[in-house]
């Protein structure tokens, strides 16, 4: 297709995507990481992120110069001669093709699992770049094979390009009058270290080095690229000679020049190695204003030889291995089996350990981790590492307040609330229910519930974590408004529907200003049907543990909740989105504008309130007839027009464009999960493929312009100016709930406290498939023979053995499973 011979391919053999053409709209490094030491590394995003043991580092990276797009970060220059009939002519290349732009005779990129491998060729010389973190490695190694494939000798001038940032990102961009005297570096043989601000209150510091001797260097920016020039062409590279530049304050940078002779069909290897160092306070220094290199030095003997570089790849690549072979799927359909078994688990992991908190749509360092969006996250991931996940669970529940409510965001290095933006998000202590049930059934551990958690990290607040679960729900109960349905705070899961701002000031934020005095009244049909889903889960947790008080307790909440979505908050054909303060209904046929919000109908289908009564099917095909397009559905129908200053900033974006009739990814699940729930399986395959990252690829990559190998934020809308055109890409929950639905309620492998439950809900064309699953200490071969039914287990064998029920008991050991429906 065209669209494929533009962008690239997939090499399932290798979990690779490969680009064939340079000009891709999207990042050209990959995301980076590891369970211990994960990288962010990507040319548009801007600075460079270090994650270890959940502590927050900036490194040094390249700074945050967005615009052009895609311009700044970690180059490699080449220059060489072309003979031709008018002489011989410099010529300088690129192996990734920019900044220089030079026509490459031949690209690739592959982009794999914690690794990007770029390659160019240009006049008979080939040049690789591989690029990935070590595991357990505070560093990123660079590994550059050049190749003669040309019939003569080869002469060339190779040159390395990092720019440094200052450390602080907000600060890099902005106090210009301090940072642009602090830079500082020390060269040291084949090693430039950066080491702005160490002689203060810093006691880390970055170096970048090659296993090679060089023949020059830069460290100061403006010397290497001219005062007037562009990383296309600076001086020192156009002029084939370094300058041997000391930066002192103004732009620091690392440059190694390289002089490198091949001879024919000869390769060479060369290892770059960025890495970050923190010393003790008192060993700093090994003399006045020297640095103390030990670390560092240490560092790079580890990866100091191809050899060595090798090994640590293929720790990486075994990592991997075995993170994606505990859940694998083999359906005969290469779309689905390649985004379940590589692409999407890996994204669950990389949106896990970053939440939203760095990228370039969060503007290089954003705003933290959030609370709600975490316990989102983990639903992805507690099957790959449970012990990460377990220990996110206590650091989100340790950012709570003693009333049940809690920071919406923290800070990943302090693990504390960010007061900036503080609470108010009503929704969010439901979540910490959802994603502590998802870590107890994966892995059986109930411990976790006796684990002594602090209120807003404060030392002698202690209780244990299902005391914070039960002030979780009691702050649910203890809000509710005049109909009886939770309060909605400052807003539900949508960020966007800010009913107690009543902003007409620009300046104001519209999540956390409040300008209503007496009070807020509004209500979230939202929240009230994750309070029955999340409150069904802890009553049922209850039962599991023997609390039967507290069982009868809530259940009667919930009962008393479903009642009231029952009475107040069905519109006839779908359910409410909310009341506003002044008790009118939003989400309405009654309503001018967006008279249906898919946020309600997803987690109202998923309560499944009102069921017998056919208001979730009713729910359902509503969705269908208004919310769905051919990009998948949006988010509310008709779109907002104009500003409407009693919802806040949902009104405020043009037609089409996120939480404004966008598609927003995240939350089409939801409606799938529904669709599964209700048996409709013809329907909950159609969802899902539309917002599919492989099926997109398919279809609509060339408008989509994002990724074609992980979901995205928001798709535009049908009523946008570009339908179609995906935006914010990587860091979403759309990853976590796209594996969710997939694995839980499409193909049905879902787990519990004694075991795993099997329930799909399949497409009437769906054939048969086998599921290899690891759960706990035993691993499963999970056969299922759909018949053409969408929904319905008829009979379950365990090792040749009947099986009452639909789950399958646990016990250590493989085992063989057969699935008929």
């Amino acid at each position: 297709m065209e669209q494929q011979k533009r962008y690239g391919h997939f090499d399932d053999q290798h979990r690779e995507y490969v680009i064939t053409d340079p000009q891709t709209p999207w990042p050209w490094i990959n995301y980076l990481g590891n369970e211990d030491f994960f990288s962010l590394i990507s040319n548009t995003a801007g600075g460079y992120s270090f994650y270890k043991d959940a502590k927050f580092r900036r490194i040094t990276r390249y700074r945050y110069n967005n615009v052009p797009m895609d311009n700044g970060g970690r180059y490699f220059y080449i220059v060489d001669k072309e003979t031709g009939s008018q002489g011989d002519k410099t010529i300088v290349w690129n192996p990734g093709w920019k900044p220089c732009k030079t026509p490459l005779d031949f690209y690739e990129c592959r982009h794999g699992m914690s690794y990007t491998r770029i390659t160019g060729r240009k006049n008979g010389v080939e040049a690789s770049v591989l690029f990935f973190v070590p595991l357990k490695k505070w560093c990123e190694v660079q590994k550059l094979t050049l190749k003669n494939d040309s019939a003569e000798t080869k002469t060339l001038k190779l040159f390395s390009f990092e720019e440094w940032c200052l450390w602080n990102a907000a600060t890099d961009m902005e106090n210009f009058q301090r940072n642009f005297s602090t830079g500082e570096v020390e060269i040291e043989g084949s090693t430039i270290y950066h080491k702005t601000e160490y002689r203060e209150r810093r006691n880390h510091y970055a170096f970048y080095h090659v296993n090679t001797e060089i023949q020059g260097f830069d460290t100061d920016r403006e010397t290497f690229v001219g005062l007037y020039n562009e990383f296309a062409n600076p001086d020192a590279v156009m002029e084939g000679k370094p300058r041997n530049s000391h930066a002192h304050g103004w732009s620091p940078i690392a440059s190694h020049y390289i002089e490198v002779t091949l001879k024919p069909g000869e390769s060479k290897d060369f290892v770059f190695l960025l890495g970050y160092i923190e010393n003790e306070q008192d060993k700093k220094f090994e003399a006045p204003q020297v640095i103390n290199k030990q670390k560092a030095k240490a560092l790079i003997a580890e990866l100091d030889t191809t050899e060595k570089v090798d090994k640590a790849f293929a720790e990486l690549c075994e990592y991997w291995d075995a993170l994606l072979n505990i859940y694998k799927v083999r359906t005969g359909n290469d779309k689905l089996d390649r985004m379940v078994n590589i692409w999407n688990q890996y994204q669950c992991m990389v949106t896990f350990n970053f939440s939203r908190s760095a990228s370039f749509f969060e503007s290089g360092v954003g705003r933290g981790m959030g609370f709600r969006d975490s316990n989102q996250d983990l639903v992805g991931f507690v099957h790959q590492i449970p012990p990460r996940a377990r220990q996110r669970i206590i650091d989100i529940a340790s950012t709570q307040f003693p009333d049940g409510g809690c920071y919406h965001q923290y800070q990943p290095l302090t693990k504390r609330g960010n007061n900036d933006i503080g609470g108010g998000f009503n929704d969010d202590p439901c979540w910490l229910i959802f994603g502590t049930v998802a870590y107890i059934k994966e892995t059986g551990d109930f411990s976790i519930l006796d684990e002594m958690v602090p209120f807003d990290n404060q030392p002698g607040s202690e209780v244990t974590l299902f005391e914070h679960l039960k002030i979780s729900m009691d702050h649910v109960i203890k809000n509710l408004g005049p109909h009886m349905l939770p309060l909605i705070g400052r807003a539900d899961w949508n960020d966007c529907l800010n009913l107690n701002c009543f902003s007409w000031d620009p300046n104001e934020s519209f999540q956390t200003t409040e300008n209503v005095s007496e009070g807020t009244k509004a209500e979230s049909l939202m929240i009230a049907g994750l309070f029955v889903v999340t409150g069904k889960d802890y009553v049922a947790l209850c039962k599991k543990l023997g609390k039967t008080e507290e069982a009868e307790r809530m259940q009667k909440a919930v009962d008393a909740m479903i009642e009231a979505v029952k009475k107040h908050g069905w519109d006839g054909e779908w359910y409410l989105r909310a009341y506003d303060f002044y008790g009118r209904k939003i989400g309405s046929n009654e309503c001018e504008e967006a008279k249906i919000f898919i946020e309600s109908q997803g987690w109202c289908t998923m309560a499944e309130i009102g069921a017998e009564d056919g208001m979730v099917a009713k729910s359902l095909d509503s969705c269908k007839k208004y919310l769905e397009c051919e990009h998948g559905m949006v988010l509310n129908n008709p779109a907002f027009s104009k500003y409407i200053y009693e919802y806040g900033e949902i009104s405020s974006y043009p037609e089409g464009y996120k939480e404004n009739a966008g598609i927003f990814c995240h939350n089409n699940p939801w409606v799938i999960i529904g669709e599964c729930l209700a048996g409709r399986g013809n329907d909950a395959w159609s969802h899902y493929a539309k917002i599919l990252p492989s099926y997109v690829e398919e279809k609509y990559q060339t408008l989509h312009k994002v990724e074609p190998y992980v979901n995205c934020q928001m798709v535009a809308g049908k009523d946008a100016f570009k339908p179609g055109e995906g935006k914010n890409s990587w860091l979403t929950g759309t990853a976590a709930w796209m594996w969710y639905t997939v694995s839980e309620f499409i193909l049905g492998i879902k787990p519990d406290y004694d075991g795993i439950r099997i329930d799909p809900c399949l497409p009437e064309t769906a054939t048969d498939y086998t599921v290899n699953r690891k759960f706990r200490d035993a691993e499963y071969e999970i056969t299922i023979h759909p018949n053409g039914a969408q929904k319905g287990v008829k009979s379950i064998t365990l090792d040749g053995q009947k099986v009452d029920g639909t789950v399958i008991p646990y016990s250590a050991g493989k085992h063989t499973v057969e699935v008929t429906m």
